[in-house]
């Protein structure tokens, strides 16, 4: 049994008995037959009971807990301390509103408690950022920390793709990510599902994909984290990841061309790691001499194909005679395309 439907029965059994109650109370006053205004009474309560108590019950309960998943760590500190600190002023103006004539007296102390400590935790959630660097801003030995992580050391969130790529654990041991790395507990299992599933190649993926993120943990030099943080009512994993970015004000690290694109639509930075392996290649400018190895046949008659150390296709003209041989070629045309960079060469005379 759920628990909207067990709180739906107890809620109709106590507000069956208060309709009796009250039925009883209201027949003494009108001096009607007490059993019928009993028996009216506690057929409105019940239903009213059966109907009612999972929306001021199970339901709040249910949406606040997601609410308390959903939000970061500091924001449910900074709500704490705010209602911490309304409640106290509210505490000291209760015995001066306490000597006001009644119903003032007992009134208004409850509506200041409500009101100063709703008062509290908004000014803190929406000036968080502010109250908490100014704190920490007084303390000995933490300005110099504060002011790095005001550079703009913004958290990044993983995606599944660049995980079971690798290549982000190279990177991070480089320094050249900062902030903290961010890995979704539903990202996690999207790995475990591909780690188990019944072919081979999505298996080995999701295993490598494991064996990366343990790698990241243990050699990364900046933090790697699995959140808890999710997404109600979204299944995709992606537009989860979109959503997550947008409300924590990150970007994404990914190596899914569909993701990238989706995301920049929606005004989501996405940190590419094709694209910075790309940036990062050797330049190679028409005119120039390199040596590579021709393995293969290319699509036009006479053409061989070699790849540099970093990957990058050369076509090489008149290339298909020397194919398992090193040739010196010169360059004769450079082409950027979506998949990487392409060279164009010819033997050299």
């Amino acid at each position: 049994m759920s628990a909207e439907f067990i709180s739906r029965i107890i809620g109709m059994i106590l507000a069956a008995i208060g309709g009796c109650f009250l039925g009883l109370h209201i027949a003494g006053q009108l001096g009607g037959s007490p059993y019928q205004y009993a028996a009216i009474f506690l057929l409105i309560g019940a239903l009213v009971g059966l109907v009612l108590t999972p929306y001021v019950t199970v339901r709040p309960f249910v949406a606040l807990r997601k609410r308390i998943r959903q939000a970061p760590a500091h924001q449910l500190l900074a709500a704490t301390l705010g209602l911490v600190i309304g409640l106290i002023v509210a505490a000291l103006l209760a015995f001066p509103l306490s000597l006001l004539p009644p119903p003032f007296s007992q009134i208004l102390p409850f509506v200041a408690a409500v009101l100063f400590g709703g008062l509290g935790i908004m000014v803190m959630i929406i000036r968080q950022r502010d109250i908490f660097n100014a704190v920490r801003g007084r303390l000995p030995g933490r300005s110099e920390g504060l002011e790095e992580k005001g550079n703009g050391r913004k958290p990044v969130l993983l995606d599944t793709s660049v995980i079971i790529d690798g290549r982000i654990a190279d990177i991070s041991r480089t320094g050249f990510i900062e902030g903290e790395m961010l890995v979704p507990r539903f990202v996690l299992n999207e790995l475990q599902h591909i780690a188990d599933s019944p072919d081979a190649l999505r298996r080995n993926r999701g295993r490598r994909g494991l064996d990366m993120l343990r790698r990241l943990q243990s050699e990364s030099t900046t933090p790697v984290r699995i959140t808890d943080m999710d997404i109600e009512g979204v299944h995709e994993v992606d537009d989860k990841l979109v959503l997550l970015a947008k409300k924590l004000r990150c970007p994404i690290v990914t190596n899914d061309y569909n993701l990238n694109r989706v995301a920049e639509l929606q005004g989501v930075r996405v940190l590419n790691i094709n694209e910075l392996a790309n940036a990062v290649k050797a330049v190679f400018l028409p005119g120039e001499s390199l040596t590579v190895k021709i393995i293969q046949e290319g699509k036009e008659a006479g053409q061989g194909v070699g790849y540099l150390d970093d990957g990058t296709m050369v076509v090489v003209e008149d290339g298909e005679p020397y194919i398992n041989r090193k040739v010196e070629v010169v360059v004769t045309k450079v082409l950027q395309t979506a998949a990487g960079r392409m060279l164009f060469a010819r033997l050299t005379r």
